[in-house]
């Protein structure tokens, strides 16, 4: 990332962005020196990071539930507010996905316990419930198969299921996605031109007899209009698609545009293609990065940013698998599926987050090899 500087298109902003991602580097080095990190250290910080999300999941469900009295609007229960309202369960600035990933782990803590109390049973609940107001589509998808994956191979009552136990398991959760908001925030991926599509993943507060573009618009119209609108699984459609092009349109594959300096290019790509660039109160999508953390290291930082990206979440799927520890696998996984559709490491609260558990699980790893030698 700082290498990439001596060639960046835009050297100020990959200035700018440096000491954002410098936990890459720091945080590691502490681990590094820290060798009293054994496993049970490890779960005692786990245990506490769960304990933290408990209290921030019923934080803002009670800030729901006062706006709710005021307002008596619904939205205050789902997602993340608008650039315009104050709306959601959680601010806008906290990124309702990012907030989901955070619980994720916290609720696969309490949901692996061997032996769990009801009062764990009852935490378990409570963060799956939050997970699910959060209506994030991709981390309720990884964590109910991640569910599954638990219940049928790591679980200790793994080999007494039955299939009749699946299908109630099927029917649950067919219950649950056809619920409301969160049918709607799964429903909005596959409508296209219809006035009931509620497509506002990437803009705000879209009027609703906008033109709502489909995937295969997004990959082959030649151009559009202000008035065409994506929905978010569509505009990573678009923005692959561009990607695609800078590849054999810009000298990228090796050393990449550099840290953070896509930008521009995003920018030329929006006003070609004529997309809508936002009025007063919303940034439009030529602001918009490529929302996926391999096609961003791709774009940024050449061929090698990539392969350094896919050894980092390779290696740690591998220790996962072999220490057994199902927090750890969760991690892996909802890890792999987020980078995706989201640009994790290109954000503070993401880089640290990711940065301090992946040296956390991995180094107890290293550490019991070591004691396995001794």
């Amino acid at each position: 990332m700082t290498i990439s500087y001596t060639w960046s298109i835009d050297r100020e902003s990959t200035l700018n962005a440096i000491p954002k991602e410098i936990t890459l580097l720091v945080i590691p080095l502490a681990f590094a020196f820290n060798k009293k990190l054994d496993s049970e250290n490890q779960e005692k910080i786990v245990k506490y990071f769960a304990y933290s999300m408990i209290l921030l999941g019923f934080y803002f469900l009670f800030r729901a539930f006062v706006r709710y009295s005021i307002s008596h609007d619904i939205r205050n229960f789902f997602y993340h507010g608008d650039n315009d309202d104050k709306f959601g369960l959680i601010p806008k600035l906290l990124n309702a996905i990012h907030v989901s990933y955070f619980m994720a782990i916290a609720f696969f803590y309490y949901f692996s316990k061997t032996v769990k109390t009801r009062a764990d049973y009852i935490i378990s609940i409570i963060l799956l419930g939050f997970i699910f107001l959060m209506s994030s589509k991709n981390i309720i998808l990884i964590v109910i198969l991640l569910i599954l994956a638990y219940t049928f191979f790591f679980s200790k009552i793994a080999h007494k299921m039955r299939l009749r136990n699946l299908i109630v398991f099927g029917l649950i959760i067919a219950l649950l996605f056809s619920y409301g908001r969160i049918k709607q925030r799964f429903e909005i991926e596959f409508q296209t031109n219809t006035k009931k599509s509620l497509s506002a993943n990437v803009i705000e507060g879209i009027p609703l007899t906008v033109h709502n573009v489909s995937i295969k618009e997004a990959w082959q119209n030649e151009k559009f209009t202000q008035n065409d609108f994506f929905s978010g699984t569509v505009f990573r459609v678009y923005q692959f698609r561009i990607f695609l092009e800078f590849l054999k349109e810009e000298p990228i594959f090796w050393k990449g545009f550099g840290l953070n300096a896509s930008y521009p290019k995003i920018k030329e790509k929006a006003i070609y293609y004529d997309l809508y660039m936002g009025e007063a109160g919303d940034g439009g999508y030529q602001n918009k990065n490529f929302h996926n953390q391999y096609v961003q290291n791709f774009a940024e930082l050449g061929i090698f940013g990539f392969i350094i990206l896919l050894l980092i979440v390779a290696l740690n799927l591998k220790n996962a698998l072999k220490s057994k520890d199902f927090v750890h696998f969760a991690f892996a996984i909802l890890t792999i599926s987020l980078f995706l559709t989201e640009t994790l490491l290109w954000r503070q609260r993401g880089v640290v987050f990711f940065t301090i558990f992946y040296c956390l699980f991995n180094t107890s790893v290293y550490q019991k090899k070591i004691e396995k030698r001794l």
